[in-house]
């Protein structure tokens, strides 16, 4: 086992540890285990969100598919980039405006409850289920790619990889809850960030310069430098597609309630959508420059494709502190993840459910008792080894996005949607993804997303224009934002 790059972790891990002890301080009421007590800043918002967004698929999953099928791969990144900015510039500000008005309004169950005077707690409960049941397949796909770092890294084997990633990680989620997972975020950000710029750069000079690279990886086939080789207008529209993802996930959302004003939101999106371009940019870059430097099928995993060149380009001790970025990766969307089955489990079904008149010290003990539940049923379903990052981040993406998408644009923009509408919409929604993804063939190889957000908005914008105009109490909860 390599001793600098297993020190370097080691180092890593504990630092992300005192973090979660420092958050843990000061974190005594339930909003302030689930939103941080509404005080994150601009920037601190915006890498959280980033950070918790891109998961070890930034590392893993988009240079994988970038080094097995080329530049053609680009569309995804495109289309998460305008999908982010969107999602900033229209729910961001509208969503947190709404918190401060409602400010018992901790989790997106909870808003959708709020916005729609649901008494009855149809809503409320549909979003949770839908909620524990696609981020547990999320969270998965993080202990996934933690797996394969510690396994590629130290030789560990798969099993024993997995079992190290999820303690660490539930570890500090225990502590802290969102302050430990926001602090921790902006470091893990940085490091992702700084590592997707090193190492593609660092493998380019390896190989002879950039001529040089195109013209190796062009020696393995001119498809892989044109991004329109093998993807119809349907492919490229299937693959844009993942931007629709954006408007539906718990975990993102999440940081635009926990802004500590929405005048934030502007810069919280110039600092975030900074990040995402380079960060997106560097992912494709490093998949691209390892099809060069590994002469295009020496990798058996396309997956390894970051940490291989890692490992190969530098010495053990830089090596050590860029694989944490993987690490760094993976921590900063499962921790967030867990917190928001969590939040799910504890505000949206123990207390609405069973008991309303539960203490926040008691809310708080459950959520984390729920941290442990979720991240042991993930780690079942992470248990095997052939399992890849990006199938499982795609199938839950498509979910969250198709499930709660359209729920929430019509919701914050149009005055007219009605609670029933969106009781329709969502399961629609979710599960035009969950029958989707199981059928191949013709139409049914476009991503699942698309297909189920359309369902659940024409789902939604139908039946509330069938039901006509909803109470003014309703409607004039959302007209003022």
């Amino acid at each position: 086992m390599n001793g600098p790059l297993l020190i370097t972790f080691v180092a890593y891990l504990f630092a992300m540890l005192a973090l979660g002890l420092a958050a843990y301080r000061i974190t005594e009421t339930l909003p302030d285990y689930i939103l941080g007590g509404r005080r994150l800043g601009p920037v601190v918002a915006a890498l959280s969100a980033g950070a918790s967004d891109m998961s070890g698929w930034l590392l893993l999953g988009l240079p994988g598919a970038v080094y097995a099928f080329g530049l053609n791969q680009i569309w995804i990144a495109i289309g998460l980039a305008l999908g982010a900015y969107l999602n900033w510039r229209l729910i961001a500000p509208r969503l947190r405006r709404y918190t401060e008005a409602a400010p018992e309004v901790l989790t997106l169950p909870e808003y959708l409850e709020s916005r729609f005077l649901d008494e009855s707690g149809a809503l409320r409960i549909l979003s949770a289920i839908v909620i524990l049941f696609f981020f547990t397949i999320y969270t998965a796909a993080g202990l996934v790619a933690g797996a394969i770092l510690f396994e590629e890294t130290f030789g560990l084997d798969y099993a024993t990889a997995l079992g190290v990633g999820t303690v660490v990680i539930v570890a500090y989620t225990l502590l802290g809850g969102f302050l430990a997972v926001s602090w921790t975020d902006v470091v893990q950000g940085g490091l992702m960030f700084l590592a997707l710029i090193a190492v593609p750069v660092m493998a380019t000079f390896e190989i002879g310069g950039w001529d040089a690279a195109i013209d190796r990886i062009g020696s393995y086939g001119a498809g892989r430098l044109d991004i329109f080789s093998g993807v119809s207008v349907i492919g490229i529209i299937s693959l844009m597609a993942w931007g629709l993802g954006y408007f539906g996930q718990p975990h993102i959302l999440a940081r635009f309630m926990a802004l500590r004003s929405s005048k934030d939101a502007p810069t919280a999106c110039l600092v975030g959508m900074s990040w995402m371009v380079i960060s997106l940019y560097g992912a494709v870059f490093t998949g691209f420059i390892a099809i060069g430097y590994y002469n295009g099928t020496s990798l058996e995993n396309p997956e390894t494709a970051f940490i291989a060149l890692t490992r190969d380009l530098f010495t053990p001790w830089v090596a050590g502190c860029l694989l944490a970025a993987v690490l760094a990766a993976v921590m900063s969307t499962v921790d967030s993840q867990l917190l928001v089955c969590s939040s799910a489990l504890t505000e949206d079904i123990y207390r609405a459910a069973f008991r309303k008149q539960a203490a926040d010290r008691e809310l708080v003990w459950i959520g984390r008792g729920a941290v442990v539940v979720i991240a042991l049923i993930a780690t079942v379903i992470a248990a095997d080894p052939d399992s890849r990052v990006l199938s499982l981040v795609a199938y839950a993406w498509a979910g969250f996005g198709a499930g709660f998408g359209p729920p929430l644009i019509v919701s914050l923009l149009w005055p007219q949607t009605t609670r029933n509408g969106v009781l329709a919409g969502m399961p629609i929604g979710a599960i035009i993804v969950v029958g989707w993804a199981n059928l191949e063939g013709g139409i049914f190889d476009i991503y699942e997303i698309l297909p189920g957000f359309l369902a659940g908005l024409i789902t939604i914008l139908v039946v509330s224009s069938a039901e006509g105009a909803p109470p003014d109490a309703v409607r004039d909860r959302i007209q003022s934002l």
